[in-house]
């Protein structure tokens, strides 16, 4: 098994465990793709998948999982609950019937989906304790070896800690140069929540920014890796997409990051890319996004 990640390196949740601060997102609408992932399992050495419920591939996913030959301890698969299946006794249920298509014993994360509920003639608030509940007593069973909540702003994170009595150990959120939310990652940090990043790349229209282009040439680095770089020196648990071979090989060379600059054989040629390296830090980025459709979702 070839491996261009040597080391990734991790962030600790609250509860001690390590999550590795790159990762591999998965989603819905042709956002999956087995060769793909068998490709970044194997060459990539990835070894951090973040799917849901929601996308519809976590039986695609456990059939790559066990064809890449990768040990299960070796992986940290984070999966997320729908809204549909918010409340407690629908939650555990759902949460193992996950675990039943992922072919695995237990979740590294289980996260719930979006802080809404969509329970006709019930408060958001009531849900979503409800469901944390049984979130509780799963990562109390070992089923969930951690347990997080995705989209939550601070208000729901607040109200999530008066009412419940485990505080999340993660919370996912849209976060890229044009997406800041400064105030919520600050909280989290104060809380011990770990904030984990989706869509870094902005749906691509970061890609196309005049600082990044001009960050990627002086650097000599692509565009995309000056996005992810960016968010993870930042301290961001960071996911970004693809069902590309060369785009998840490429989103995985960080320079003083977890990956090397050499990069194996690919499609019967040797990339090899020896930029200058990059500073210890990149300059704080505050970009105005293109004008547009809205922000993505995870």
């Amino acid at each position: 098994m070839n491996s261009i990640v040597t080391k990734c390196p991790k962030v600790s949740l609250s509860n001690g465990l390590q999550i590795p601060i790159l990762g591999l997102g998965t989603s819905h609408d042709g956002g999956y793709s087995h060769d793909a992932m068998l490709y970044a399992l194997r060459e990539c050495g990835v070894r951090h998948i973040d799917t849901a419920k929601r996308y519809g591939c976590e039986e695609q996913l456990s059939i790559a999982v066990q064809e890449s030959g990768v040990p299960r301890q070796d992986l940290w698969l984070t999966t997320k609950l729908w809204p549909g299946e918010y409340g407690y006794t629908a939650a555990k249920k759902a949460c193992r019937d996950s675990c039943s298509r992922l072919g695995v014993e237990y979740l590294d994360l289980y996260l719930m989906h979006w802080p809404d509920a969509m329970v006709p003639g019930r408060s958001n608030r009531e849900v979503r304790v409800e469901t944390w509940r049984a979130l509780e007593e799963l990562y109390n069973e070992g089923v969930c070896r951690a347990i997080g909540v995705s989209n939550f702003l601070v208000s729901h994170l607040k109200e999530l800690k008066e009412d419940c009595s485990v505080v999340p150990h993660v919370n996912q959120v849209e976060y890229h140069p044009f997406q800041q939310p400064e105030e919520l990652v600050e909280y989290c940090r104060q809380e011990g929540i770990v904030f984990e990043g989706y869509c870094p790349l902005a749906k691509g229209q970061a890609l196309s920014h005049p600082t990044i282009l001009q960050l990627a040439h002086k650097y000599a680095r692509t565009p995309s890796q000056i996005c992810i770089r960016w968010s993870v020196q930042n301290g961001v648990v960071t996911i970004p997409k693809s069902t590309q071979n060369e785009r998840i090989l490429e989103n995985c060379q960080l320079k003083n990051g977890s990956c090397p600059e050499s990069c194996p054989q690919l499609k019967g040629r040797v990339i090899s890319i020896k930029p200058p390296c990059l500073p210890s830090q990149l300059p704080p980025l505050h970009l105005s996004p293109p004008a547009g459709p809205g922000s993505s979702h995870s």
